[in-house]
């Protein structure tokens, strides 16, 4: 049984590539993952296409959880989910969560074989209501 999928979207290829790596230390391969940052100039930013691509690098037929770290990339990950045909588009949600600790949380969870809603739960009870 393949577990949840993580996405990590920062406006810092840094700062996701960094989350990304403390989520691997923790659960291994256990969980598909990938992450995305910065524009395609090379700055700061968020990419539609990127965060796509790393949708299809994470992709598990459970679903995809995507955490990011700014509105930006909140947008451009609610985009991206739009542009995925019907049935993918059901399997992906955002988190509302902190993006570091939300993903750690989140693939702890769905390291374990938990549902998209479970994993979502999990790192969005890390955010203040």
């Amino acid at each position: 049984m393949k577990n949840v999928g993580i996405v990590i979207v920062s406006h810092s290829p840094l700062v996701a590539e960094g989350a990304a790596d403390m989520v691997r230390q923790m659960v291994g391969d256990e969980v598909p993952l990938a992450w995305c940052g910065g524009n395609p100039e090379g700055g700061l930013g968020t990419s539609v296409e990127a965060i796509i691509a790393a949708i299809d690098r994470a992709w598990s037929d459970r679903g995809v959880a995507i955490l990011v770290d700014l509105g930006g990339a909140e947008t451009n990950s609610e985009m991206a989910i739009e542009m995925l045909d019907g049935d993918r588009s059901r399997k992906v949600v955002v988190c509302n969560a902190p993006v570091v600790e939300g993903a750690v949380m989140a693939a702890t969870e769905a390291s374990g074989g938990a549902s998209l809603a479970e994993v979502r739960a999990t790192a969005e009870e890390l955010s203040p209501a």
